[in-house]
């Protein structure tokens, strides 16, 4: 039987604003395990957001990673905040579309690297969609364009972070966002050379409709993770029946 995971779609939001909200879910799900009390598996999350600009530093990145200081942040309308995900820096803003699942993987597998993997495949299966040849680079999390070249470029950035199985933190999948914005950052903290970032739009050369991908997003994710997303009204009205 597939579980039901309640879709939020949270449109334009401050990023402080999300990460409270998802920090919220996160310890709640984390309170019902402990106490055993309620139907943990509806109260899962899928929740869909785009940012303002802001730059995110994982636990385990260096502050020097970010190559602005406060003034010039506030000059380009931008914000820095450290999380508590993996990995290191990176760069939220409109045109980039950010999942970030809220699941208790005690329902699905106890496997923090099948869980990236099985993230990573969504962002494959609708690059495939395109018609854009996308793939795993063995060393740096994330999906990547171009592998086989001298220059692979990062499209979609994934931080994780997980307490007793409860997972926070998602993914950040570049559809048309401003790339210049990654030029004041070391992204994902790689610097090795002939590493970029690319976007949906760049290498398809046209701008690309967000909700089309949005779309496709929760199609893969419910196949890939072998879900059914419903919004809360969805799930109140099935419950009340």
């Amino acid at each position: 039987m597939r579980q039901i995971i309640e879709l939020e779609d949270l449109g334009l939001c401050d990023y402080r604003v999300a990460w409270d909200h998802q920090t919220k879910v996160h310890e709640s799900l984390i309170g019902m395990k402990r106490s055993q009390a309620g139907d943990v598996e509806v109260r899962q999350k899928l929740i869909l957001c785009q940012h303002p600009h802001v730059y995110t530093l994982g636990k385990s990145g260096k502050e020097g990673h970010l190559k602005i200081a406060d003034e010039e942040l506030r000059e380009i309308n931008a914000e820095f905040y450290k999380i508590n995900r993996g990995g290191d820096i990176t760069y939220h803003g409109p045109g980039q579309l950010v999942a970030y699942p809220i699941l208790d993987l005690d329902h699905f597998r106890n496997d923090v690297h099948w869980y990236v993997r099985s993230l990573e495949e969504v962002i494959l299966r609708i690059l495939d969609h395109f018609g854009i040849v996308g793939g795993r680079i063995p060393e740096f999390t994330g999906v990547w364009v171009r592998i086989e070249s001298p220059n692979p470029s990062k499209i979609c950035a994934i931080g994780v972070h997980l307490s007793r199985w409860v997972s926070l933190h998602g993914l950040a999948f570049n559809v048309n966002p401003d790339l210049h914005y990654f030029n004041h950052i070391i992204p994902c903290g790689i610097q090795k050379e002939g590493l970029g970032v690319t976007s949906l739009s760049k290498e398809l050369g046209r701008e690309v409709e967000f909700e089309e991908v949005k779309s496709l997003f929760i199609q893969n994710f419910e196949e890939i993770f072998n879900v059914i997303t419903k919004n809360k009204y969805e799930i109140a009205n099935e419950e009340n029946q």
